[in-house]
């Protein structure tokens, strides 16, 4: 079944769950939560924890730093269209506005059996039950140095270096750019930006963009990316599907691949990505993910330990949407755990369900967008994909409609 436009921009981002959310009873002492990673998936479990538990969850939030710098948008900062300051959201509105204690401090580990959080700094934080969804980490590729580099996929100083480097293009410079192998964050978000970096070096006077993917094909639009590829951008953009990434030589900015090696003026890698380094600190992966109960999100191989977000190794997308779509369920399953009442019941299983949308910006004034909805599927335990929904193309009305949808999720998430 599919969604039309109209649908998914008038879709809730609550999705089903707020008619369930049960109430803890008032003679029971506060549960002590502690929420490791300040993104879209640890703000809104924090959040969400103190707006449906009230006052008997007692949450903590643990990030390295005092703003979350959303991903969502931050291909804009490359063309100078939005700065870092336009993407940035202080955590501390979380504690005055929900009452969310925010710790600034990066989480190394958790040792499950004291129950305890533990700092870089030497504190250590007591918990009942734990969130870990700490986003990605990034997997070694011999010869990158990140500060010649840049990922840019961690919204932040990698940004603005990889902008400084693409304000110096030149006439018939070449651009280099890796795709990393699924699943990482954002399946569409790479070939934006190879959209956005053919933009640029059109603007400097014409060159090449080198986009080397070391998948066998588009991972998300594939017919809009195509399109766009062939269409706005062919004289510009060389696709390489199947070029898995060997080495860099980040000083002679040359990339070695599957399918041989390229030189470039500017070059910009993307790594392979795993799950943050606390949730692999703490034995909770199997291989590059952290496997969890979707219904909970509660970590299949510790109890009381739940991983969201880009982390946890479901088969949903690793977005921001499905991030914050994820910590209502995680949540809602928290909160009933910590009442007595039962996670798994007939009537909540049926009502298990998840989102994932975004807007995709293809030249400096037109998008795409594309959702997809999950639901839980009793026979398997799984995920499955129930709903999926894609712009034709792109135009200006969905680039407009970009800033309406992300300023929703931001507001949802972070005020």
């Amino acid at each position: 079944m599919t969604i039309n436009r109209r649908q998914f921009v008038q879709g809730t981002l609550l999705g089903g769950l707020a008619g369930l959310v049960p109430v803890i009873g008032r003679a029971q002492a506060a549960e002590r939560v502690v929420v490791i990673g300040g993104g879209f998936a640890g703000a809104s479990v924090a959040k969400y924890l103190r707006l449906w538990g009230d006052d008997r969850i007692d949450v903590t939030l643990v990030d390295p730093n005092p703003n979350h710098v959303s991903c969502v948008l931050s291909n804009l900062i490359l063309t100078r269209q939005l700065e870092l300051s336009d993407l940035s959201f202080p955590l501390s509105e979380l504690d005055s506005a929900y009452g969310v204690r925010v710790v600034q401090g990066t989480a190394v580990g958790l040792d499950t059996a004291a129950r305890q959080v533990q700092l870089d700094n030497g504190q250590q934080l007591g918990f009942d039950r734990a969130v870990v969804a700490p986003g990605i980490s990034f997997m070694d590729v011999p010869g990158l140095d990140s500060a010649k580099v840049p990922h840019a996929w961690i919204a932040g100083s990698s940004t603005l270096l990889l902008r400084n480097q693409l304000d110096g293009l030149t006439a018939g410079n070449t651009v280099i750019m890796t795709i990393p192998a699924a699943p990482y964050r954002c399946p569409p978000g790479p070939y934006e930006r190879a959209c956005l970096l053919a933009d640029n070096v059109q603007r400097a006077g014409g060159g090449r963009v080198i986009v080397l993917d070391a998948n066998d094909h588009i991972q998300a639009e594939r017919e809009t990316f195509e399109r766009a590829f062939s269409e706005l951008y062919g004289d510009t953009l060389e696709y390489y599907p199947a070029a898995q990434l060997e080495a860099v030589d980040s000083d002679g900015l040359r990339v070695f691949t599957s399918q041989g090696e390229f030189s470039g003026d500017v070059v910009n890698v993307i790594p392979n990505q795993q799950a943050g380094s606390v949730v692999r600190n703490s034995g909770l992966t199997d291989g590059r993910w952290a496997p969890v109960d979707p219904v909970t999100y509660e970590s299949a191989l510790q109890e009381g330990i739940y991983i969201l977000g880009d982390s946890q190794g479901t088969s949903q997308p690793k977005s921001a949407h499905m991030a914050s779509s994820q910590a209502k369920v995680c949540a809602d399953a928290i909160i009933r755990a910590a009442s007595g009442m039962p996670t798994h019941h007939t009537e909540r299983l049926e009502n298990i369900t998840t989102n994932s949308a975004c807007y995709s910006p293809i030249t400096r004034d037109q998008a795409s967008w594309l959702t997809a909805n999950f639901a839980l599927d009793q026979g398997t335990g799984n995920m499955r994909l129930s709903h999926i929904g894609a712009s034709d193309g792109w135009d200006r009305e969905s680039y407009r409609d970009m800033f309406d949808w992300a300023d929703n999720l931001f507001a949802d998430v972070f005020r």
